[in-house]
């Protein structure tokens, strides 16, 4: 083989040449790059202390058998040409070491800090090592920012929804003139005090509409109901109290009679000054609705759930109901709060159930169910600002208190009934003036009524 045969002069130079370059330098110590004693071929074929033929001319590479501290604390060595003697770099001290200071790129690098990898390098340790550090992977940031972003967005449409919709109610409300200064006229009151007329009128209602609900013909408008809502100043619930429209009062320029006349004969501004004088208690808000205001208003918040007592058959009222809890359209609703086919006393009992039913539809309306849902609140505010009239201080702010207020369980009661007697030919609601005194004056003091006072 080629390998075998003694060498040419030219080849012994060349030979002589190239381990000269991969010799290192000094002697003395043992070449750890030298060949095995007796390893080796010389020029004449013999065995010597030099390189064998394809040793490598530099460092063997990692894993290759040699431990990492050996090859660190070698020192460099480059090729040098014949006739020069080999250069050694100098060995990193142990305090540069210790320091941390590396060369990158051949250039000594400035700083202590350890070498950053470059970003999407792979990490030099396995996943499963314990010297990944005991934080483990660090979570996405990018996503929390996003999240973030889409939160705010969302709070400020909502404050921008919440604003124009309220200039949007308060542009579209009906304002009408209910409450006026007046010599003698009650002080003002701690809490707010409302007066809620339900009228009759059919203003809005096309002839098809009228004989569905079956509302009959009449003209005008007169009030169908009428109560007083009281809301303390502090935590206290609510109180609903209902004035019999057939109660008999004073009414300023008319005499006594009955407290619808006094809407009959001065509207709004006669029935709230009467209302404030027999109470004694001064009114902070009036509110009225039509028929056609009610049921739109029920259509809105899809219905009300209603319990019925007793069966109700009234082809006058346009109902016919089954005892037990059930749901209510508008037109059903109005039916049932407007019948008088019911209870000793119908009057009475109708205003029992429109007390119940006021409730049940304030409770309702003002539900996170309704209020927060577009397809509700929407046609709901709409519906309202169409039909209901309030006096020009009352706003949507004050419509919502209002249906917060009544969203627990308020406490319902009537005036406290002394006789029934005809009057004119009339038959007339006379109250108990010292349980009614007890009544209207634990409201006007914001103080909860006494409970031998309250009716069902």
């Amino acid at each position: 083989m080629a390998g075998d045969r003694p060498g040419t002069p030219d080849e012994v130079g060349s030979n002589e040449a190239t381990r000269a370059v991969r010799r290192p330098a000094g002697g003395g110590a043992q070449d750890p790059w030298a060949a095995p004693p007796g390893g080796g071929h010389t020029p004449g074929g013999g065995r010597g202390d030099a390189y064998s033929a394809g040793q490598p001319a530099y460092r063997a590479p990692a894993g290759s058998g040699r431990g990492g501290a050996d090859i660190a604390n070698e020192p460099t060595m480059r090729g040098v040409l014949p006739g020069e003697a080999p250069q050694v770099a100098e060995s990193p001290s142990g305090d540069d070491r210790a320091r941390g200071r590396s060369k990158v790129y051949g250039k000594p690098r400035a700083g202590q800090a350890p070498v950053r990898p470059l970003p999407g390098a792979a990490s030099p340790l396995p996943p499963d090592d314990p010297g990944r550090g005991a934080r483990g992977p660090r979570p996405p940031r990018r996503t929390g920012r996003i999240i973030l972003r889409v939160v705010a967005v969302l709070v400020v449409l909502l404050v921008v929804l919440a604003v124009g919709g309220f200039f949007w109610i308060n542009s579209r409300l009906q304002p009408i003139d209910a409450l006026t200064d007046y010599d003698g006229r009650p002080a003002a009151t701690p809490g707010e005090d409302w007066l809620l007329v339900g009228s009759d009128s059919r203003a809005g209602l096309t002839a098809a509409q009228r004989r569905k609900l079956a509302t009959g013909r009449a003209g005008g408008k007169r009030t169908d109901t009428m109560m007083l809502l009281h809301v303390p100043s502090g935590d206290g619930k609510p109180t609903l109290v209902s004035l019999p429209r057939d109660s008999y009062v004073p009414i300023d320029g008319h005499g006594s009679d009955k407290l619808n006349a006094a809407y009959s004969f001065g509207g709004p501004k006669l029935l709230a000054k009467t209302v404030e004088k027999v109470t004694g208690i001064r009114l902070d808000h009036y509110m009225e609705i039509g028929f056609g205001g009610f049921v739109g208003i029920v259509d809105a918040i899809g219905g009300v759930n209603i319990c019925v007592k007793q069966n109700i058959n009234d082809p006058k009222a346009g109902i016919n109901l089954k005892k037990g809890c059930q749901d209510m359209d508008g037109g059903t609703a109005l039916g049932f709060v407007r019948t008088r086919k019911t209870g000793n006393i119908p009057d009475f009992d109708r205003t029992q159930r429109q007390r119940q039913f006021f409730a049940s539809v304030v409770k309702k309306a003002a539900s996170p169910g309704v209020l927060l849902n577009p397809f509700r609140s929407i046609p709901l505010a709409a519906s309202a600002t169409d039909s209901v009239a309030v006096d020009p201080g009352t706003g949507a702010f004050d419509l919502l208190s209002l249906g917060l207020a009544m969203s627990g369980d308020p406490i319902t009661t009537a005036v406290p009934i002394g006789s029934l007697p005809t009057i004119n030919n009339a038959a007339v609601v006379k109250w108990d003036t010292q349980r009614a005194l007890r009544l209207f004056n634990s409201l006007a003091e914001d103080k909860p009524v006494p409970k031998d006072v309250l009716s069902k």
